[in-house]
């Protein structure tokens, strides 16, 4: 009978706070506590709920857990600013656990704690007049518990909670609030509660709702009716009429509150303070220095079609951007003169070439420079002629060198009757039918002929084979009679087999060669050697005589200047 009792006792709680929480949403939200009302008293009424060793009501919502623990408590809160407030919050009750309808163990808790509180009505993430006001806590508190099942009396549990403010006007609010505590030890009676020893940490949860009270007022210095903290105007004068935030009215009907009307007197435009604003350009009459025309602000009114901050009037190219220094006419390049007698009005120039550039200094314009970042001479159209041979540097192949027009402004340093500019033999008289070069005797050509197949290997290795040392010591006796030959050797494959191992073979195949002539007396410094692989096929790899003639060792010849 007492369970039924209490049953409907709580669902006739649950829906009075249901009609309380409907009536107030019909409410006008307004501020609560606050600078003005720092103090906040609430009287509350609820239920605790346990969580531990035995089990866990937080997750069970059902009526008989909910009528079971009834609780008890009071809040104080001081407002700190927009965003905290520090509160203090006391409970008194019973506590205990329940499960399938069986008091498992019970008795009175007495407990408090303090608390520094988030308001989410703050101005950044709710407005500070919000109806709803959400918040969240932490803080540390002190519990007692008596009762023949509890064990352990005292507790200091870390605090957590969220709750929800439903203000109803300046001084009264509906709250909910959920008190969440983590406690230092269990709190059950082994003795009382055979063969379960307390161990781990208890958990209780309040669940609270009722009614808070703000407490206090503000200032009011001028007697207009409106707090100090709100009044814009807080020294109007005794007996006039004044808004919401305490100002004068609008006496002139145009919009602007007197108290931040330049021209109280004169309707005018918001943008201008009050004042008239003829030409509606945003600058009040007063300080407009072309009255009847359109214009900007930041030149007093007056207009400026170019927009280069100088006014039409004084502007003398109104419609072209320009600058101060030519009265608002343009110097695109910027070098000072203006585009009008600028001869190249996109180029930094000089005032000399009427504004055109000579990056090299010569006196010559760029555009008819042929060479416009070398200083040069006039007679060579803008390009030094370093060797004075009447070759410009420009076109001289030989620009150090006084030589002849026809070739370049290139001598013939030999004298061989092949200029420097073809003669690939600069210093070594030689013939024009071998640019320049003297010729190979034609025994020793005949002998590099011979080597191109002449030389074998060991298959796929870079060993020389004996048969090959005839021809090379001819090849080291021919270097070491003309002392004027360097060597290079070029070593090549046919297409069998990986390209980079064809490559890596014809490479060491020429080093091997070219090591066996430095051991027969050839000096290293006129000797290389370059592997080619399969790249430079002298014929096809698809037949055998093919591939034979393309595995081969090749010679050719540089010629040294030797002094003789």
């Amino acid at each position: 009978m007492v369970k039924t009792i209490q049953t409907k006792g709580g669902i006739f709680a649950l829906k009075l706070m249901f009609i309380m929480f409907t009536l107030s949403l019909f409410i006008e939200g307004t501020n609560a506590q606050s600078r003005d009302r720092k103090w906040n008293v609430g009287l509350m009424g609820g239920i605790s709920v346990y969580a531990g060793d035995l089990g866990n009501s937080m997750t069970d919502f059902t009526s008989e857990v909910f009528t079971q623990n009834l609780d008890g408590g009071i809040t104080f809160s001081r407002y700190i600013n927009k965003s905290f407030d520090v509160s203090l919050f006391g409970a008194y009750g019973s506590w205990g656990y329940y499960k399938d309808n069986v008091t498992i163990f019970k008795g009175t808790i007495m407990h408090g704690n303090l608390n520094l509180k988030y308001k989410f009505n703050n101005g950044y993430l709710i407005a500070e007049n919000a109806k709803l006001a959400p918040y969240f806590f932490a803080g540390y508190g002190y519990s007692q518990f008596t009762g023949g099942t509890i064990n352990n009396g005292e507790d200091y549990p870390i605090i957590g909670g969220v709750g929800l403010r439903l203000r109803m006007n300046d001084v009264l609010s509906l709250n909910y609030q959920a008190t969440y505590g983590y406690m230092q030890t269990a709190h059950n009676n082994p003795d009382a509660i055979p063969y379960v020893k307390p161990s781990g940490y208890d958990q209780i949860m309040f669940h609270m709702v009722g009614l808070g009270f703000n407490l206090g007022s503000g200032k009011d210095e001028d007697k207009d009716g409106v707090n100090d903290s709100k009044d814009k105007c807080p020294n109007s004068p005794n007996g006039i009429k004044v808004d919401a935030n305490g100002c004068p009215l609008d006496k002139d009907l145009d919009g602007v509150l007197d108290y931040e009307d330049d021209c109280p007197n004169m309707a005018g435009t918001v943008a201008t303070k009050g004042c008239p604003d003829t030409d509606k350009d945003g600058v009040a009459d007063k300080d407009d220095q072309c009255l009847n025309e359109a214009g900007l602000i930041n030149l007093n009114g007056c207009p400026d079609t170019d927009g280069d901050g100088i006014v039409n009037s004084k502007d003398k190219c109104p419609n072209v951007y320009g600058v101060l220094a030519f009265e608002g006419c343009p110097d695109t390049d910027g070098d000072g003169i203006k585009d009008d007698e600028d001869n190249c009005p996109k180029e930094k120039g000089i005032l000399a070439l009427k504004g055109c550039p000579d990056s090299d200094g010569d006196g010559i314009e760029d555009s008819k420079d042929a060479c416009p970042t070398t200083k040069g001479l006039v007679i060579m159209n803008g390009c030094p002629d370093t060797d004075n041979d009447g070759t410009h540097d420009g076109i001289d192949k030989c620009p150090n060198l006084a030589g002849d027009k026809t070739h370049s402004g290139c001598p013939d340093t030999d004298g061989d009757g092949v200029y420097d500019d073809i003669d690939r033999c600069i210093n070594i008289s030689g013939k024009s039918s071998n640019m320049g070069c003297p010729e190979l005797k034609k025994e020793t050509q005949v002998l590099f002929q011979k080597a191109l197949q002449g030389i074998q290997f060991e298959t796929g290795k870079a060993i020389i084979k004996p048969v090959s040392f005839p021809i090379l010591n001819s090849i080291a006796k021919v270097m070491r009679d003309n002392p004027e030959y360097k060597l290079n050797i070029g070593g090549h494959t046919d297409d069998v087999g990986e390209d980079a191992m064809n490559l890596t073979l014809s490479e060491d195949r020429a080093s091997s060669v070219a090591k066996y002539l430095i051991g027969k007396g050839t000096d290293p410094m006129r000797i290389s050697s370059q592997g080619f692989g399969e790249t430079v096929p002298v014929d096809t790899n698809n037949s055998v005589k093919g591939r034979t003639r393309n595995r081969r060792v090749e010679f050719n010849v540089e010629f040294l200047d030797i002094e003789k």
